[in-house]
């Protein structure tokens, strides 16, 4: 077994081609360099150094021990990396949502002191490798995902509104469409997740003001007339809404893709880990 402060002596000085570079970036001394390299030397049981008069170079065989020995660092650090993620995720539940919906239901709930809520949204792309490398405890996301190492529980569903002026003409209907709202400008909030795929992929020709601040948000709409969208996920966060009593009436948008299924997707092993907190968010989900 070849220490791993030997390989990265022989990294180093591939690197910087003397022992007095290579001591001075490891912060040892010369000497302790040269006795490494020459125990490294004798551990491989071949010369990979040519040694000349105030010279050192490495030999063909040399330059192959470094870059086989930058793989082992490297194959350590993983190896290192992937253990402490996965007893950190069975001590820290990480969840992480395609939508702000969900986070805002979790948001809700008293939460064990284990559990973290990671704010930026995740991608469906990147759901199983997130998952396998022990980076989420929990995603949740709209896809059921069932296969030999993950599984998913339906958690809930969100049902998109749009919340209108109400002396305009739609405002008087129980329920719109999507390209009933062809050509109105909305005011958004930027940080929806999916959502913003969704209404900007199925309202023809509109407009939308998106807004990173919440207070900017709610004083445009408290001083304006434009249209904004809630869910019926939206009273769990009064704070981040508007006045629910000012001049505009919320009418349902009736299309199927208006209505998100919610599911908690995780690995099979963590199953009785993850089912006390999926309970928890489908009780409180309204």
């Amino acid at each position: 077994m070849i220490d791993n402060y030997l390989l990265q002596e022989l990294i180093t000085f591939e690197k910087y081609g003397t022992l007095a570079a290579t001591a001075e970036q490891l912060s040892v001394t010369q000497p302790t360099v040269t006795r490494g390299m020459q125990k490294l030397e004798d551990d491989l049981g071949v010369r990979i150094f040519d040694r000349k008069p105030n010279k050192i170079t490495l030999t063909k065989t040399g330059q192959i021990a470094a870059i086989e020995a930058k793989k082992v660092l490297q194959q350590n650090q993983l190896l290192i990396d992937r253990v402490q993620k996965y007893d950190y995720n069975n001590r820290i539940l990480k969840i992480g949502s395609i939508a702000p919906g969900p986070l805002i239901v979790l948001k809700n709930i008293q939460l064990e002191s284990n559990v973290r809520i990671i704010n930026e949204f995740i991608s469906n792309q990147n759901i199983d490798s997130y998952l396998q490398n022990n980076d989420f405890s929990i995603l949740i996301t709209n896809q059921e995902i069932q296969n030999n190492t993950l599984e998913s529980y339906f958690i809930g569903s969100e049902r998109l509104s749009v919340n209108l002026d109400k002396f305009t003409f739609l405002a008087n209907k129980a329920s719109v469409k999507f390209k009933d709202l062809k050509g109105i400008s909305f005011i958004v909030l930027s940080e929806i997740g999916i959502w913003k795929d969704i209404i900007q992929a199925q309202i023809p020709n509109a407009k939308f003001l998106y807004q990173n601040q919440v207070d900017a948000f709610t004083e445009i709409t408290n001083y304006s007339n434009f249209p904004y969208f809630t869910t019926n996920l939206s009273k769990l966060e009064p704070d981040r809404h508007p006045d629910p009593n000012d001049d505009r009436v919320q009418i349902p948008i009736s299309d199927h893709n208006a209505k998100i299924d919610f599911y908690a997707v995780y690995k099979r092993d963590n199953r009785s880990l993850v089912n006390p907190l999926i309970k928890k968010i489908i009780q409180t989900w309204i």
